[in-house]
């Protein structure tokens, strides 16, 4: 499949667009403090499910500023997350849900999650929520040492964990699964599968997990064939996408299959299909196909593809069918 531009970024990426996370600082705690207490400091409330405060009758995140983290906050650990113009941005994770209920009516601010509110927010906020959930489960799976079980110690502003053994003293850095994604194609049609539990009708690409000792493009091949059994030859990569749901990275690749048989082997699917963009908009329009979230990189790989084969846009197809 050729290459062309992408017509617009995936959600929750191009956050290095506004935000320097100033990683060369974020062991030098008096610095840190002193960003902490600026007047410019904004903080990222969120409690033990990974969900945010917005301001009330919007989609705006509620962010707090230092004079309310010190009144209702003080005693919790911030994080420092970085620079987006003159304001520090900062996380404070909760993990006692009643105090969470208790401050969303304080703060008269209501509770959101990231898959909710993720294409509601406008870009830079989705971002930094996004950047926020993930380094936030990070830190609430990771209390103990992997190497000798003894508890660790949040260091680095809240970036790295520090097993507190001073015998071992080993390092633990946030985690991030690397999973491949991809809209193969073969000759006019693509290969869509779904899953069991899934909504009637709901379609999406093919994805799974990097094992070790993989190229990302052999990974892709590798799930195609297990999913699908169909054979991939050409890969190239489309983009990526933050997915804090709760800790990948989605790398989206397009593809084109050797030939259109399918053989479902590891039984992750319940149906792998081939769509032409006609097949995709005859079951938009009866209701029988339902792309993937639009907040997913599943989606403008199809979006994409769509465009490029046939002229179509998705977003215009999707409002004019829906249900």
């Amino acid at each position: 499949m050729e290459r062309t531009p992408l017509p617009r970024p995936n959600t929750f990426a191009g956050l290095s667009l506004i935000l320097d996370r100033v990683a060369e600082r974020r062991d030098e705690s008096m610095w840190v403090n002193e960003q902490a207490a600026s007047q410019h400091a904004r903080y990222l409330l969120l409690d033990g499910l990974g969900q945010t405060y917005l301001l009330p009758g919007s989609d705006t995140l509620r962010w707090l500023d230092s004079g309310e983290r010190e009144q209702l906050l003080g005693e919790l650990k911030a994080t420092f997350l970085g620079f987006a113009g003159e304001h520090p941005h900062f996380l404070l994770a909760l993990e006692d849900s009643q105090r969470a209920a208790d401050l969303e009516h304080s703060l008269g601010a209501r509770r959101a999650g990231l898959r909710d509110v993720g294409l509601l927010l406008a870009a830079d906020e989705a971002g930094l929520f996004a950047y926020a959930k993930g380094l936030a489960h990070w830190q609430r799976e990771t209390r103990f040492c992997a190497f000798c079980g003894s508890p660790v110690v949040l260091v680095a502003s809240g970036h790295r964990a520090q097993c507190s053994n001073n015998a071992c003293g080993r390092m633990h850095f946030p985690r991030t699964d690397a999973a491949v994604i991809v809209i193969v194609e073969h000759e006019g049609a693509c290969l869509l599968g779904r899953q069991t539990g899934w909504p009637k009708g709901r379609y999406s690409t093919l994805a799974g997990f990097v094992e070790p000792g993989e190229a990302l493009e052999d990974a892709v091949r590798r799930e195609v064939a297990e999913e699908s059994g169909v054979i991939v030859g050409d890969v190239h990569y489309h983009s990526s996408q933050p997915w804090p749901l709760p800790q990948s990275l989605m790398v989206g690749f397009t593809a084109t299959a050797v030939s259109r048989t399918i053989r479902l082997r590891d039984r992750e699917l319940e149906e792998a299909r081939w769509f032409t963009p006609q097949d995709i908009v005859n079951g938009l329009a009866d209701g029988s196909f339902l792309p993937s979230l639009p907040l997913s990189v599943s989606y403008r790989l199809l979006e994409h593809w769509l465009k490029q084969r046939a002229g179509l846009d998705l977003d215009a197809l999707v409002a004019q069918y829906k249900r």
